[in-house]
């Protein structure tokens, strides 16, 4: 059983991959780059379990209390990595960074650790190589909320070692995710390949003014009787996924979509719902 994990990136992700984890009974140690940023994190821990309470209202809130106990924090990454059974990259969906946080975790991490990445559309292949243990290095992706929607999507690349794949899989289990098994590098897993088309045609029919943001979403829910729109998961997703994912697309409507978030949402400090602001306003 791997008992001690390792989250680097505390986002909207990432702090939930932490919180669930610790949840189950795992000890997390969340990684970030600045103190600062892991500051923010105990306020995060509240809503966390406020979202817990009315989403799974038979939980226990000792329990939710006692999983903030088996969570330490460190922006020292040798630190963070120590005594690491599994580690889960949930850092910025850019490849230069997470081959380069990928490279700085071999210098560190002990040799039994095994290495996922919770990218949501980059395949593991291309960052493999920047590891010191391919066999070692997998994908365990996410849905957002992972404590509702708890998909954990196990994916291979070529050099990961079956074994190990099955490891994860029982992994993901452990901490309450019923394990999808992946086994073809597929870019974007199940979900993702299903989820960012759609998402990128809402933003297609805004950016040609086809209609509104409201009225794009309004026609989703009402016809298919969805909970949300596209743009309404664009902001649980968070604007800057959205945008990394999109802004060097061969689609050029695609493009000025990633533009838009950008100069619209983004460079106006409005990144989501978590930071109470995106497409919508979540303050009140």
């Amino acid at each position: 059983m791997m008992q001690n994990l390792t989250v680097l990136g505390t986002g909207t992700l990432g702090s939930q991959i932490i919180f669930q984890s610790a949840f189950k009974g795992k000890n997390v140690v969340a990684y970030d780059i600045s103190d600062e940023i892991l500051a923010k994190l105990p306020a995060r821990w509240e809503q966390i379990k406020e979202q817990y309470k009315a989403d799974l209202p038979d939980t226990d809130p000792k329990a939710l209390d006692d999983a903030v106990t088996r969570i330490r924090t460190t922006a020292d990454m040798k630190d963070a990595l120590k005594d690491a059974d599994i580690v889960i990259e949930a850092v910025p969906e850019r490849l230069d960074i997470k081959q380069d946080t990928w490279k700085k975790v071999s210098e560190n991490a002990p040799a039994k650790t095994i290495f996922c990445t919770n990218s949501s559309t980059l395949p593991p292949s291309k960052i493999a190589p920047f590891t010191d243990r391919p066999d070692k290095f997998l994908c365990l992706h996410f849905a957002n909320h992972v404590w509702k929607f708890n998909t954990g999507e196990v994916m291979m690349q070529p050099k990961t070692d079956p074994a190990v794949f099955e490891e994860v899989a029982k992994f993901a289990e452990e901490i309450g995710m019923v394990p999808i098994r992946i086994k073809k590098e597929q870019p974007g897993y199940v979900l993702n390949s299903l989820l960012v088309p759609f998402l990128n045609d809402a933003g297609k029919l805004w950016v040609k003014g086809v209609a509104s943001i409201e009225d794009i979403d309004a026609t989703w829910r009402i016809a298919t009787g969805a909970p949300t729109g596209p743009f309404q998961i664009d902001d649980a997703i968070g604007m800057m996924t959205m945008y990394n994912i999109d802004k060097d697309s061969e689609d050029p409507d695609i493009r000025e979509f990633a533009n838009r978030m950008k100069t619209d949402y983004i460079d106006k400090g409005y990144m989501g719902k978590n930071a109470g602001r995106g497409f919508y306003n979540y303050q009140d």
